[in-house]
């Protein structure tokens, strides 16, 4: 088992990571009658994405001896009506650690990126636009 949920009521809900214990609560936005006081599931399928691209781009940096350290990415998450769902997931990928990367690490640890689980796993309708600023 990977975790277990549990539903609090009021739209939110509270995941147990079955390894670690980490907990991890969300809630409803505001938009879908929530509070918008944590995040909400389709906050956290965003997330995961630029946080997998990033894991993975560290894999990639760790194996080629390239430093990322410091990096960061911005995630925009935009709903669509009807049916509800994300429509688009923005990445905005700030590269720091070196102060130049040649074009051969760019490339590597963009198809890092660009190859994740997260990314592979998400519905090929679902729009994934990925900016990278060296």
């Amino acid at each position: 088992m990977t975790a277990k949920i549990i539903y609090n009521g009021e739209l939110r809900t509270t995941s147990t990571h079955i390894q670690s214990g980490t907990i991890v609560e969300t809630d409803a936005p505001v938009d879908n009658q929530g509070k918008g006081e944590r995040f909400s599931p389709t906050d956290l399928v965003a997330s995961a994405l630029g946080s997998c691209m990033m894991t993975i781009m560290g894999i990639a940096a760790r194996t080629h001896g390239i430093n990322i350290d410091g990096s960061s990415c911005e995630i925009i998450k935009i709903m669509t009506p009807s049916p509800r769902r994300i429509g688009e997931i923005q990445v905005t990928m700030l590269m720091k650690g070196q102060n130049v990367y040649a074009e051969k690490e760019r490339a590597i640890l963009e198809h890092a990126a660009l190859t994740c689980p997260v990314y592979l796993s998400l519905n090929t309708d679902l729009k994934k636009t990925v900016n990278f600023h060296w």
